[in-house]
């Protein structure tokens, strides 16, 4: 078993209510993939760099990593890692670890030895499943290089191409499975996966998921993404060990029957040529990602009609990159408001864009098969429509707690399981809801609170910037100062002068300006390896230039 405790702080009575009313599948992950591949075993489960793999086949490669690693001595409620770039290898390791009983924790290929240590030896994970090489390293060499102080680690999977490292079982010469091997048959109620916070901010979060609130909770938000007649085509350009990618291998493979259309890594020309070639039913980005992807030469050579839904989160939608991407692709944009910790809201396929001018951006309404929302003041008592406060979160999704962090679970967990996302919004009378902010994310400027994403979407209607992105820089008089890195539109950087003229037009307080104004690197703004956009990275980046 674990070797961390992991409790389930939703009460037992609630998820039995939602399996009674059918918003749980009431099956492991492993027995509903294996129930599509029994039903359609030539439909193409992934297509990735290397072409495409059958249902029939990538459940054999996953049976046979199972055997492999039952050989291993690796048992049922023990955490695997995955640590692999998307592609059908990452697919049939996840599915591998379900058939096995065993708990999951995939995170993204480029998380550094330290962020992975924190991850194996916060979860006791026994096993890792990693890439013998990645770009210019070898992760599966820096986790073996782990061992001596990782206690519970005993074996790291090499998964190829090259050879594998020393230390290191190769993945294509697993041992066969044990006589009598099968696929587990786990309770729906136990940990199937370990989702990990981005790490954008602070080191990661790992959260423990039942097979129900993934299969079910987050196999229902994407059930409501879906045109009727149209089968499930998802192209996740985030990666798969990501909080928003946990909706590839569980979602789309386990629960509906889909295709996984993947890239190994992001290059924003080829995901535009991918979309044209592939003709995905919904494609799922963050916001940088589909911007980077409108300003590519593929954007005006490539047809990426056919695409149903673009759907992006992990970061706040701003309307004028909505927009654009609404013109390109000719589909609805979904805003999908959520997070590994567990919430999620998203506006629906058939919503006008919002040009209400109200507060926050709108995220839809919630849905009770998925997560339910409430909106509460500090001693979480609801505050009336229309009135800002905590959003918190609880429903079929949610999951069952903070792994190995008594003191998160303490924190962001309330009575009854309710999760506390730290995030500001508005309820409004007809149900749906705005998101405002972060409690946290703030730049306080000589005692007044500054947000700092609602100055880079007012940057980003400037008709020379393509994007932008705000950090506080510490400053000895005023507490903070405001730092925007900013991408051009037209190759030029506006300056400083032309930026607050620009906010003053709009109304602007002035204590809002951005008192520096810095190019992005040459590159980009930096995405963390979840996807997002790195601000540490970004503020380290202006405290440098700058002073502070």
């Amino acid at each position: 078993m674990t070797a961390v405790a992991i409790t389930d702080l939703v009460p037992a009575r609630l998820r039995a209510e939602w399996a009674r009313r059918g918003d749980y599948p009431r099956a492991d992950l492993f027995a509903l993939f294996s129930a599509h591949a029994a039903a359609h075993p030539d439909r193409t489960a992934v297509i990735d760099d290397d072409g495409a793999i059958s249902y029939a086949d990538l459940r054999a490669r996953a049976l046979a990593t199972a055997g492999g690693l039952a050989a291993l001595g690796i048992g049922p409620g023990e955490v695997v890692g995955v640590q692999l770039p998307n592609g059908r290898d990452a697919v049939a390791a996840e599915l591998a670890v379900a058939a096995l009983g065993a708990i999951a924790l995939p995170f993204p290929v480029g998380r550094r030895v330290r962020e992975a240590e924190a991850l194996v030896r916060g979860s006791g994970a026994a096993a890792v499943i990693a890439a013998a090489r990645h770009r210019d390293r070898s992760p599966a060499a820096e986790l073996a290089a782990l061992r001596p102080g990782a206690p519970t680690l005993r074996h790291v999977v090499a998964v190829g191409p090259g050879p594998a490292p020393e230390g290191c079982v190769p993945a294509d010469a697993l041992p066969a499975a044990p006589p009598g091997f099968a696929p587990a048959r786990p309770d729906p109620d136990s940990c199937a996966r370990i989702l990990v916070s981005s790490g954008s901010e602070a080191q990661p979060k790992m959260i423990a998921y039942s097979h129900n609130a993934l299969a079910g909770g987050r196999g229902n938000f994407v059930e409501a993404l879906l045109r009727p007649g149209r089968e499930l085509r998802a192209m996740f350009l985030v990666p798969l060990g990501s909080a928003f990618g946990s909706s590839g291998t569980s979602v789309t493979l386990a629960r509906h029957g889909g295709t996984l259309v993947l890239c190994g890594a992001f290059d924003a020309d080829a995901a535009m040529r991918a979309v044209a070639e592939h003709r995905p039913s919904h494609v799922f980005a963050v916001p940088t990602m589909i911007r980077m992807m409108l300003d590519s030469p593929g954007a005006h050579t490539a047809d990426p009609g056919g695409v149903s839904a673009v759907v992006l989160g992990g970061a706040p939608l701003d309307p004028l990159t909505a927009a654009e991407a609404r013109a390109r692709f000719g589909c609805p944009v979904v805003n999908l408001y959520g997070s590994a910790d567990g919430v999620n809201c998203h506006t629906g396929l058939d919503d006008p864009p919002d040009i209400s001018g109200r507060p926050g951006i709108a995220a839809g309404r919630p849905n009770p098969r998925v997560a339910g929302i409430r909106v509460v003041d500090e001693h979480l008592r609801d505050v009336s429509a229309g009135a800002i406060g905590e959003i918190v979160s609880l429903g079929p999704m949610t999951p069952m707690c903070y792994v190995g962090a008594p003191e998160l679970n303490a924190r962001y967990r309330a009575a009854g399981g309710w999760v506390r996302t730290g995030d500001l919004g508005i309820l409004e009378a007809d149900g749906g809801l705005r998101v405002v902010g972060r409690l946290k994310d703030v730049v306080i400027r000589g005692g007044a609170n500054i947000s700092p994403v609602e100055v880079e979407h007012l940057l980003r209607e400037h008709p020379d910037v393509r994007d932008a992105c705000c950090v506080g820089v510490p400053d000895p008089l005023m507490g903070e100062r405001l730092a925007a890195h900013i991408v051009p539109r037209h190759g030029r950087v506006p300056d400083r002068a032309e930026l607050e003229e620009f906010l003053r037009g709009r109304d602007v307080e002035p204590y809002k300006f951005p008192e520096y104004v810095l190019p992005a690197p040459d590159e980009g703004l930096p995405l963390t390896p979840a996807g997002k956009v790195d601000k540490q990275r970004l503020r380290e980046r202006a405290v440098e230039v700058v002073g502070g």
